[in-house]
């Protein structure tokens, strides 16, 4: 008679718990801990996209340099005399960015004062992010300073991504979550993925801080620049096809994973469609192009989640017990 057992869930810590879905596990104080830190990291993480949202915004309505001095706006802290669409576009993206720069302090201190409840990786996270975040304003402040020069705006936004990609590792990390172990390779599909979409995202940042598009289609110049953005779509467009293929391919997958990956896969159709509409309008239409650019950053986030919580079903797999015939 052959002899099988159930698998133990795994905590955040690795340990073993032999708890099931009618014996639910109390609330601890670490358990707490955890719900705090999660909770806290997802906000930053929506607050992030949100930043990123208006800080294309303020790009494609030339805004930039709205505010003629950095960190204040024309020496005050609320411009109300010079105030304008132009104006409030800067302002703003400037005060989200205070606001979760002080999110990720509260969140390294939270981290470190409550370490000995948490997952020993969690507060080295939180010190990373603050890093970025500090590294992302004096970005912010060079783009004004340097007259939008096109590397640090780039440079701007590739860290803003990863700053959102770091929130997102830690968040997905931290989710409840337990696996069937069925995932095989696909989670390295979606990391791939992730790195050409990331990859794909600079590109369009280059496109965007030197105007290439514009220059390209009046002036037959930066049309390298334009046309490497465009080839670049194929690869990362396959590579999210891919994921998704593969995702309907694999049998008892985890319903969050294959959910992710649908909407991987509607993402980068709209993705798309917008990009489409933005080169046939010349990027004429603002809207659009925020979407487009935001639309991105959400893809490159879904494919993150999905590579995340893809490698812990692979742990699950790797610390199941064997059945003995």
């Amino acid at each position: 008679m052959a002899n099988s057992s159930l698998p133990m869930d795994t905590n955040l810590h690795g340990r073993g718990s032999t708890h099931t879905a009618e014996q639910p596990l109390p609330r601890t104080t670490q358990t707490q801990a955890v719900d705090r830190i999660r909770r806290l990291v997802w906000k930053m993480a929506i607050a992030t996209l949100i930043l990123m949202a208006i800080g294309s915004a303020t790009r494609v309505m030339n805004a930039g340099l709205a505010c003629p001095d950095w960190p204040l706006c024309y020496g005050t802290l609320f411009p109300s005399q010079q105030m304008n669409l132009q104006v409030f576009l800067e302002w703003i993206h400037r005060l989200d960015a205070s606001l979760i720069g002080v999110l990720a302090i509260a969140l390294v201190g939270m981290s470190w004062w409550t370490r000995q409840h948490l997952p020993g990786w969690v507060p080295w996270a939180a010190l990373l992010a603050l890093f970025l975040i500090v590294f992302q304003g004096i970005l912010g402040g060079l783009t004004v300073t340097e007259l939008l020069r096109f590397d640090i705006v780039t440079a701007h936004l590739g860290t803003a991504l990863l700053f959102f990609m770091t929130l997102l590792v830690m968040g997905t990390l931290l989710l409840p979550y337990q696996g069937p172990g069925t995932v095989g390779k696909l989670p390295w599909a979606g990391l791939t993925a992730a790195l050409l979409v990331y990859l794909q995202s600079l590109s369009g940042a280059l496109v965007g801080s030197r105007w290439a598009v514009h220059q390209c289609l009046s002036g037959a110049q930066l049309c390298t620049v334009m046309n490497s953005h465009l080839w670049g779509i194929l690869p990362a467009t396959l590579s999210v096809l891919l994921v998704g293929f593969w995702a309907w391919r694999t049998p008892a997958l985890h319903p969050t994973l294959r959910k992710l990956a649908d909407v991987a896969l509607g993402l980068v159709v709209l993705q798309i469609l917008l990009g489409v509409a933005t080169f046939k309008l010349h990027l004429q239409v603002e809207p659009l192009t925020v979407a487009h650019h935001t639309t991105g950053a959400t893809l490159l986030g879904t494919l993150v989640c999905f590579t995340v919580l893809g490698l812990r079903d692979r742990t699950t797999q790797a610390v199941m017990p064997a059945v003995d015939d």
